[in-house]
C-alpha cells in the first residue's frame, strides 16, 4: 500500500475512496496528516444522486464527508470542494465513466494526487499520467465485526431494529426459538455504525459482496453471512438482519435408503421443498458435496450465494442481473448437475424447466409446506405434460429431516372416482417412493386443472356414513324397489337402482337427477342395480315384482304393477311420462278410481290437454295428495 503523503501535498479522493471510509481512517492513523483534501463536486452529486435513491453506499459516502469535515474542523486536515457539478445526463451515465472523467480532470487541475479505492480507476488515472495512491484495505486489517458480539454458537440469526431490543433465533432446526438477546434497545446511532461496518466490508473485503440493492434495500454476502438492510421507505426504520449458517451436516448424517442416493445421482429432476428455515439448502449443500465426491461436475445457480459448498463447486449468480444469462453460460460449461437456490418466480421455474429439458440434471430449492405443494407450482409455468420430464421426485425437508419423498409417473387412465372408460385421459400420477403408494392425481378436467388427493384402499371418512344415509333417503322417494348408495368422494356418490327405477330416478332428459344433485349438493352416478343385487323384496318397495312373462315383440310383461309417472304441466298439457311403458297401451288411475285409457308414445308420454274433464281429475288428485298410476292394460 503506498502512504506517507506529506502536507505539502494535495489529494483529490473519488467517490470510492470516500465511500469505502480508509480515508478518514488513514488520517487518523497519521498516514495523510495536515493534507489538503479537495473534493470534487462531482463525487458530492454522484453520493447524493445515491443517497436519494436509497442506496446505502450514497449515505455512507455522504457520512464519510461529514466526518471529514469535522476533521478539517479540528484542524487535523485542509477540506474544499472544487471543480463543477455534473449535469443530469453525466450522473445518469456515471458507470459508463462520465462521472469518473470529471473526477480525474479535478486531479489534473488541482495538480494533486488521486486517491481511489478503485483499481480500474487507478489504472485509468496512471494511464493519463497521474500520481496515484490506490486505498485497498489488506485481510490483515479486518477485524471482528460489531454484529459479532451478538451471536453465539447456537445463535443462527440476528435481528436488530431501531428502537427496538436486539431479537435473534436460536437452537437447532428441530427447535428454535426466537428470544431477545439483549434488554436494552438498539440505538439509531449504533444500528447506523452497524450497517455502515457492513457495507464498508462488503467492498473492501475480496470473499464478500454486494448481492443485491434495490431503493431502501441493500443484501451483503459478509463470508457466511447473508445481511439485509432496510431503510425508509422500503422499511419504517433502519433494520438489519443477519443469518449464517449454524448447522454443517454432511450428506451422510441424513438417514436416506440407498435406493434414494442412487435415484438422487441419476441425473434426474429434483426439488427439494419445506417450509422457511426447515434445512432445505443445508440439505442441497450436503447433496452438492455428494456428487462431488462421486466425480460429478456440480455448479449452482444462487440469488444471493449462500450455499455451503466444497470449492471445486462454482457458484454463479445472476449474470448482469439475470439468471436467464447464468443458465445460458452453465448450458456451455456443461455441468452434470446444477444446484438451483431458490426457485421463486416464474421466470425462475422456466429456466429450471429449459435447462432440465436440455439434459442437465437440477435440484430445485423451493418452498412449501408439504411435498405436493412444490409441484402444485409447477402448474401453470411448465405444460402440464412435461412437469414429469421436468421433476420426477420431491424431497421434502422438515426440521432437518427427509420427511416425505414423492415420486411423479406419466400415464393414461381414468382418474379416480371416475367410472366410465371414455373418461381416460393423461394423468400424473403422484406416489410414496418409500411405499409406492399413490397419494395424488393431476389431471385437466373441462378448463381445469385438478390435483386430486387419493385415499387408500378401504379408506372411508365418518362423514360419508351420514351423506350416504341422506342421498339413500332421498333418492326412495322416487325408486320403488331397492337402492344402494357408495359414496366415492367427498362431493360424489354412486346410486344403484333396478332397471324399472332408473327413469324415475333420472327423470325426462336428467331432471329428476339434476335437481338431486341441485338439493344435496353432491354429484350422483345413477347405474343399473345387477341381478342377484339387493333384498328380492325390499320391505322399502311399494310393489312386489313378480316374476315377468314375455308378451312378444321383445317385451315383458311384469304382472298387474302400477307404475307411478313423473307429472308436468305446461301451458296447453298435462304430460304423465312413463319411459318404461313407451308405445304400450295403459290405465291411468286417480287413487284406486279409474280415469281413463291411453296408448304411451314411443318417447313415453300421454298428453292431456290442460281443459279436459280428465286433467282436472289427475290435477285435483294430485292437490289432494292421492297417487296417480299407470298401469298395463
Amino acid at each position: 500500500m503506498e502512504s506517507g503523503i506529506g502536507s505539502s501535498q494535495r489529494i483529490v479522493p473519488d467517490t470510492s475512496a470516500v465511500i469505502d471510509g480508509i480515508l478518514s481512517e488513514k488520517i487518523e492513523r497519521g498516514d495523510f496528516a495536515d493534507a489538503a483534501i479537495h473534493v470534487p463536486e462531482a463525487v458530492v452529486a454522484e453520493l447524493e444522486a445515491q443517497a436519494n435513491r436509497g442506496l446505502e453506499i450514497g449515505l455512507k459516502g455522504l457520512e464519510e464527508l461529514q466526518k471529514l469535515q469535522e476533521m478539517a474542523e479540528r484542524g487535523e486536515i485542509y477540506l474544499d470542494f472544487v471543480g463543477e457539478r455534473p449535469s443530469f445526463n453525466q450522473i445518469r451515465f456515471a458507470s459508463d465513466g462520465a462521472i469518473d472523467a470529471l473526477i480525474r480532470e479535478s486531479a489534473i487541475e488541482m495538480d494533486a494526487t488521486f486517491v481511489t479505492g478503485d483499481r480500474v480507476q487507478s489504472l485509468v488515472a496512471k494511464a493519463k499520467g497521474l500520481d496515484v495512491v490506490l486505498l485497498k484495505a489488506e485481510e490483515e486489517e479486518f477485524g471482528p465485526l460489531l454484529v459479532n458480539k451478538f451471536f453465539e454458537a447456537d445463535i443462527m440469526s440476528v435481528h436488530l431494529k431501531n428502537d427496538v431490543v436486539p431479537m435473534a433465533k436460536r437452537g437447532s432446526i428441530g427447535n428454535v426459538q426466537y428470544v431477545s438477546i439483549r434488554d436494552e434497545p438498539c440505538s439509531y446511532e449504533e444500528i447506523k455504525a452497524i450497517s455502515n461496518e457492513l457495507l464498508g466490508r462488503a467492498r473492501s473485503d475480496k470473499n464478500s459482496f454486494f448481492e443485491l440493492e434495490f431503493n431502501g434495500a441493500s443484501v451483503l454476502q459478509i463470508r457466511d453471512m447473508r445481511i439485509a438492510i432496510a431503510n425508509p421507505p422500503f422499511s419504517d426504520d433502519i433494520e438489519i438482519t443477519i443469518v449464517r449458517p449454524i448447522a454443517k451436516m454432511k450428506f451422510e448424517d441424513y438417514r436416506l435408503s440407498d435406493v434414494l442416493k442412487e435415484r438422487i445421482a441419476a441425473q434426474r429432476g429434483i426439488l427439494i421443498s419445506g417450509p422457511p428455515g426447515s434445512g432445505k439448502s443445508t440439505f442441497a449443500s450436503g447433496i452438492a458435496g455428494y456428487l462431488n465426491d462421486l466425480a460429478f461436475v456440480v455448479k449452482t445457480m444462487e440469488s444471493p450465494r449462500d450455499l455451503q459448498v466444497p470449492p471445486e463447486i462454482t457458484q454463479y449468480a445472476p449474470l448482469e442481473g439475470n439468471l436467464e444469462n447464468t443458465a445460458d453460460v452453465l448450458l456451455m460449461v456443461r455441468p452434470d448437475y446444477t444446484i438451483y437456490d431458490e426457485v421463486r418466480k416464474t421466470r425462475d421455474f422456466e429456466i429450471f424447466a429449459d435447462m432440465r429439458l436440455a439434459g442437465v440434471g437440477m435440484i430445485g430449492v423451493v418452498h412449501a409446506n408439504r411435498a405436493v405443494d412444490a409441484i402444485q407450482r409447477l402448474i401453470g409455468r411448465v405444460e402440464l405434460g412435461v412437469i414429469p420430464q421436468v421433476v420426477d421426485t420431491v424431497i421434502f425437508i422438515d426440521k432437518g429431516e427427509v420427511t416425505k419423498v414423492q415420486i411423479l409417473e406419466f400415464t393414461v387412465k381414468v382418474p379416480s372416482g371416475m367410472t366410465e372408460a371414455d373418461l381416460a385421459r393423461p394423468v400424473i400420477l403422484i406416489s410414496d417412493f418409500e411405499t409406492g403408494a399413490a397419494e395424488f392425481e393431476i389431471y385437466t378436467y373441462g378448463e381445469q386443472i385438478v390435483v386430486m388427493p387419493i385415499g387408500e384402499e378401504g379408506e372411508r371418512k365418518p362423514s360419508w356414513d351420514l351423506a350416504e344415509g341422506n342421498v339413500k333417503s332421498v333418492i326412495k322417494d322416487y325408486a320403488k324397489g331397492p337402492v344402494e348408495v357408495e359414496m366415492t368422494s367427498d362431493h360424489r356418490a354412486v346410486v344403484k337402482v333396478k332397471e324399472k327405477d332408473l327413469p324415475r330416478v333420472i327423470g325426462k332428459g336428467g331432471r329428476t337427477v339434476d335437481e338431486i344433485e341441485k338439493m344435496l349438493g353432491i354429484h350422483i352416478d345413477v347405474r343399473k342395480m345387477e341381478e342377484g343385487q339387493g333384498s328380492p323384496k325390499s320391505k322399502d318397495a311399494v310393489y312386489d315384482m313378480p316374476e315377468p312373462r314375455d308378451v312378444g315383440y321383445g317385451r315383458q310383461e311384469v304382472g298387474i304393477v302400477d307404475f307411478r309417472p313423473i307429472i308436468e304441466r305446461t301451458k296447453r298439457h298435462v304430460i304423465l311420462n312413463v319411459p318404461e311403458l313407451a308405445s304400450r297401451d295403459v290405465e291411468v288411475f286417480a287413487g284406486s278410481e279409474f280415469v281413463f285409457s291411453a296408448t304411451v308414445s314411443k318417447h313415453g308420454d300421454v298428453k292431456i290437454r290442460t281443459k279436459s274433464d280428465v286433467a282436472n281429475i289427475i290435477l285435483s288428485a294430485m292437490d289432494n295428495g292421492d297417487p296417480v298410476t299407470v298401469r298395463l292394460d
